[in-house]
């Protein structure tokens, strides 16, 4: 048995640092401080990680020179780097493009165009994908052209209009046909990005009824009519109404059939038991994290362990939870945390520097990857017990067999432990603010 540990503690400057683990026979007396593996008892199938290639993700990359452009995407999509397997792709322009766009502005579609794609999100994508071909890519408008909706706007909400239903649907069908033109295949769409939301950027909105009709009546049968195969999954916001939600629109037969899944996202908080309740209620539905961030700033040293633990613990408790998969948002940003046509800038793992001329890695990147590079695509979350609340710990089985432990302290002093796992025992601590994984082959 080879074991090998991975650690990133900021204090001590110390970033995926590795080292060997001399494991012992395992003896029945240790019984205090103990946190035991259960590679035989398995749950959810994961999908894999990922993150979101927006507009601004695609032009802030393109501020820099070619080299550092291929770094980024290695340290994204490649085995040595995050080993991304997941990217989220918007249907149209969000607060984080540069301007305000649709694909068609006529009725009948007939001007329908990804044109605007091609200067900043496709480009990115391909090169992603040469990295990565196993790239699977999740879809999501942010809103409706504005012809079809109430308010006839991008922005500030409003409802899509009865009679543009079938409308919006073949839209969807126009996109898919497009991106896979382009050679990108759209495995999963949402009905739309945050429904419960009126934003001063674009946005729209459904209730469960809206959204459950919109899916089932009339995206579910165009896709098919049209052999698409593309998955559709609902809700697309927060996880405090996430098991509400998805009681409402899974009523019946013809909605199991047409809803692969339910999406969230982190930002109401952790709701662990939503994502518990869910699963359990609907064992055979995805359930996918498809976005979160955190605030931006401006690398305060201190904010960037606090960053780092929000994704560590919100990954770790949706995981612990259920979660199929795992998309974080911006995959890069500018030194601004934008652009952002609305002002609503953030942070991303990765942000360009103020003189454009390199990138720096938020810690963020690090707590993300203790998870992104040894949890695989396939990978089945495995038991564990652990004898104390203030370490924060999954498991996981590859498909290779390899077995994957994270475990995480956010406390201010240090924690000792014994892992168990089968025939074998070893004895580790672990820093305060630090956050390690180990791999088991």
């Amino acid at each position: 048995m080879e074991i090998t540990k991975i650690e990133t503690n900021y204090k001590r400057k110390l970033f995926f640092s590795k080292s060997k683990v001399n494991p012992k026979k395992y003896q029945e007396k240790i019984e205090n401080q103990v946190i035991n593996i259960y590679p035989e008892i398995t749950y959810q199938t994961f999908l894999g990680f990922g993150g979101a290639f927006t507009e601004a993700t695609g032009y802030a990359i393109k501020q820099l020179s070619q080299e550092k452009q291929n770094k980024i995407l290695n340290d994204y999509f490649s085995k040595e780097g995050l080993n991304y397997s997941l990217g989220r792709l918007p249907i149209g322009s969000t607060d984080f493009s540069p301007k305000s766009y649709s694909y068609s502005y006529k009725e009948d579609l007939s001007d329908f165009s990804i044109e605007k794609d091609k200067e900043y999100i496709l480009p990115v994508v391909k090169s992603a994908l040469e990295i990565n071909p196993n790239l699977q890519f999740l879809s999501s408008p942010w809103s409706p052209p504005k012809f079809m909706k109430s308010n006839k706007m991008l922005v500030l909400g409003g409802k899509l209009i009865e009679k543009h239903k079938i409308t919006l649907a073949n839209y969807f069908v126009k996109y898919i046909k497009e991106y896979k033109n382009q050679g990108i295949d759209i495995k999963y769409v949402t009905v739309q990005n945050e429904p419960n939301a009126i934003q001063v950027w674009e946005s729209c909105l459904y209730n469960s009824e809206e959204e459950m009709s919109f899916a089932v009546n009339y995206l579910y049968p165009t896709l098919r009519s049209n052999n698409i195969q593309t998955k559709i999954l609902i809700w697309d916001h927060n996880k405090e109404k996430l098991f509400t939600r998805s009681k409402q629109e899974l009523i019946n037969n013809k909605a199991l059939e047409a809803i692969s899944g339910i999406a969230y996202h982190y930002y109401s908080g952790d709701h662990f038991e939503n994502i518990a309740l869910t699963h359990d209620a609907f064992p055979g539905k995805i359930l996918l994290h498809t976005e979160g961030c955190t605030g931006y700033s401006k690398f305060n040293p201190n904010e960037e362990v606090q960053n780092g633990e929000i994704y560590g613990h919100d990954i770790l408790g949706d995981l612990n939870a259920g979660s199929n998969g795992y998309i974080d948002w911006n995959l890069v940003l500018d030194n601004k945390g934008g652009p952002n046509h609305k002002l609503n800038y953030c942070n991303a793992p990765i942000m360009i520097n103020s003189n454009k001329t390199d990138y720096i890695k938020n810690l963020t990147y690090y707590y993300i990857g203790h998870f992104s590079k040894f949890i695989m695509p396939g990978a089945k979350r495995i038991a564990f017990s652990k004898y104390t609340s203030d370490i924060e710990v999954t498991a996981f089985k590859n498909p290779d067999n390899s077995i994957a432990v994270v475990l995480m302290n956010r406390n201010n002093f240090n924690k000792e432990y014994t892992i168990c796992l089968n025939d074998v025992t070893f004895h580790d601590n672990l820093d305060s603010h630090a956050i390690v994984s180990y791999v088991v082959k």
